[in-house]
C-alpha cells in the first residue's frame, strides 16, 4: 500500500495575450480605416490637445494678466528698482519673453507625449 497520490500540479491557460493583441490591431485598423471608433479615438487626442492648450494659455493669462493689476493695485511696486530697472519694465518688458518660451517649451513637449501615448495605444 502506497501514500497518497500527488495533486496534478496545475497548469495555468492564459487567453488574455491573443485577445488584447487582437483588440489593440482592431484599434489601428479602426483608426486608419476612420470609423466610428478610430473618429472617437482621433476626437479624444483632439480634446487632450485643446485641454492642455487652454490650461497653458490660462496661465499664462493669470500670471502675466496679475502683474499689470498688481502694479496697480499697489503703486509702491512700480517705483521699486532691481539692478537700475523698475521691477514693471523688467518683469513685463524683459522676463516675459523667456517665461513665455519656457511656456512654448513645455507645451511642445507635453502635446508630443500625448502624440505618442496615443500612437502607442493604436500601434501596440
Amino acid at each position: 500500500m502506497t501514500g497518497p497520490d500527488p495533486a496534478p500540479r496545475r497548469v495555468r491557460v492564459v487567453l488574455a495575450e491573443r485577445r488584447g493583441s487582437r483588440r489593440l490591431v482592431r484599434t489601428r485598423a479602426e483608426v486608419e480605416d476612420q470609423t466610428e471608433v478610430g473618429d472617437v479615438l482621433l476626437r479624444g487626442l483632439v480634446r487632450t490637445q485643446l485641454g492642455l492648450s487652454l490650461r497653458l494659455a490660462g496661465l499664462v493669462v493669470v500670471l502675466l494678466g496679475v502683474l499689470p493689476l498688481l502694479f496697480a493695485l499697489v503703486p509702491a511696486l512700480g517705483s521699486v528698482q532691481v539692478l537700475g530697472v523698475r521691477l514693471p519694465w523688467l518683469l513685463l518688458g524683459l522676463l516675459a519673453y523667456p517665461f513665455l518660451g519656457l511656456v512654448g517649451w513645455a507645451h511642445t513637449a507635453l502635446a508630443e507625449r500625448v502624440e505618442q501615448d496615443f500612437a502607442d495605444l493604436v500601434d501596440d
